[in-house]
């Protein structure tokens, strides 16, 4: 364990499974007071003993529906009468469904963006001017690869990650002046309970598992950037460069997405 995030607060979306959960342990590792939000309470405070264990610290749970917005004003309420600064947000809430979009319901679609962007959009704003006000903070968004690089059956999904980096970009411009920093998360494929809704076939993650990644892994990562300058944090770096080659070969990008990527 080190010190290195002692003093400082760490709010965590989607913080129940997956990355949102193993960024936070990594946080509390590391000495940092932790705000664990996700619907289920009984898993955060599961994770909520395992954090205070690792820190010795405060870990605080807030049971919130990111896609209801009355349900973020009130976490938002709660969290500020709890703590009286707030250093690092990671939004790592969200879901996906792999279907071909015209099979695709609008529920689905709408639900998709309530909790991917919108959710995720309106506690940022709120977060933010917490930020602004203390002239220091930093905001980690979750995007995904597939926000950058196109794949069948993803047309939903890749678009709520692809508004979460334009809006990131966006944000980062605005809110530079006053001495807050966002940094993009872009993973690939990460072993956790995402594909139980997402891939509920199993063949997409059996076609994709040389570039699966451990959701630790992807924390430490993210964890270690805490801070920094950095804009962009695209993983692995085999599908960092494919993003890259995409954007400026979109032909040969699409013929190797539907030869190679597609297979789900």
């Amino acid at each position: 364990m080190s010190n290195s995030l002692r003093d400082k607060v760490v709010v965590v979306t989607g913080a129940s499974s997956g990355i949102g959960r193993s960024i936070a342990l990594e946080s509390a590792s590391r000495g940092a007071t932790i705000i664990l939000m996700a619907r289920h309470q009984d898993k955060l405070e599961e994770i909520a003993n395992e954090a205070r264990q690792l820190s010795g610290n405060e870990v605080f749970v807030f049971p919130t529906d990111i896609s209801k917005a009355d349900q973020i004003d009130r976490a938002f309420n709660e969290i500020i009468s709890h703590v009286n600064h707030i250093d690092y947000l990671v939004n790592a809430a969200g879901f996906g469904v792999f279907k071909e979009f015209l099979e695709t319901s609008p529920q689905v679609v709408t639900e998709m963006f309530q909790t991917n962007v919108l959710g995720l959009m309106y506690f940022t704003r709120l977060v933010a001017r917490v930020m602004i006000d203390q002239k220091n903070g930093q905001i980690i968004n979750f995007g995904s690869i597939a926000g950058i690089v196109p794949t069948t059956k993803t047309a939903a999904y890749s678009a709520t990650k692809a508004a979460i980096i334009q809006f990131s970009n966006v944000l980062r411009l605005e809110l530079k002046p006053f001495g807050v920093k966002v940094m993009t998360v872009n993973p690939g494929p990460v072993y956790t309970n995402f594909f139980n809704t997402a891939d509920e076939s199993g063949s997409y993650v059996n076609n994709v598992q040389r570039f699966m990644l451990d959701p630790d892994d992807v924390a430490w990562q993210v964890v270690h950037f805490f801070g920094s300058n950095r804009r962009e944090l695209n993983l692995p770096l085999s599908l960092a460069t494919l993003a890259k080659l995409y954007q400026i070969f979109p032909r040969i990008g699409d013929w190797a997405s539907l030869k190679f990527a597609s297979r789900k």
